[in-house]
């Protein structure tokens, strides 16, 4: 089996592009490989995060995000959730999703919900929701993200993807020995798998 690593936050748009791309790069090709959702967070708190109200999101996706989606065929729209979200509950809730065999089923979910139904990933109300559409058991999801149980873990494979891995933007892939950052194109992923599956 070929490990593929990717990177990435729930609020960053390159990285629902790059979760698309590598799922439609890896047809045919799903039972060879296994791929780990990798947390990062673009803004820890209490680093200030983003308004969509503001020059630099609406320059952004104008200039750069909307045109890509259009090219990807990828419904989305800039979320009006203002200030975004930090997402550290979000991904503590990942690591509970990971630990039940559920890690990929709740990232694309959470992708979804953040960039085509504009739903704020910093509530525990909208996460409970989110989890069980996911396919996890709601009440143990939410009694894990209010006990903290899974603030360690997160704590963790951030120190890891921070110092360890030397992540400095996302997306990033890992495939097999090789580190990619940024967004390649369907094809150019299918080959760099092939090669490395070869």
């Amino acid at each position: 089996m070929l490990q593929i690593k990717v990177y990435s936050d729930y609020v960053c748009p390159y990285c629902f592009f790059g979760e698309v791309v590598l799922e439609r790069a890896l047809r045919g090709m799903e039972d060879k490989v296994a791929i780990e959702w990798m947390p990062f967070e673009l803004r820890p708190a209490p680093t200030p995060t983003l308004k969509p109200e503001e020059d630099y999101l609406q320059t952004t996706w104008q200039q750069s995000v909307y045109p890509m989606a259009r090219q990807l065929d990828i419904p989305m729209k800039l979320p009006d959730v203002s200030p975004q979200p930090h997402t550290h509950l979000a991904f503590e809730g990942y690591q509970f999703a990971k630990e039940k065999g559920l890690g990929q089923a709740y990232t694309h979910r959470m992708f979804t919900a953040f960039f085509q139904e504009e739903q704020d990933l910093g509530s525990l109300e909208v996460l409970t929701t989110l989890a069980r559409e996911a396919g996890l058991d709601a009440a143990e999801y939410r009694l894990a993200l209010e006990n903290g149980t899974y603030a360690a873990a997160h704590a963790e494979a951030l120190r890891h993807a921070y110092q360890e891995a030397g992540i400095s933007a996302v997306p990033t892939f890992i495939i097999g020995n090789k580190k990619v950052r940024g967004l390649l194109r369907e094809e150019d992923l299918r080959k760099l798998i092939a090669q490395e599956l070869g």
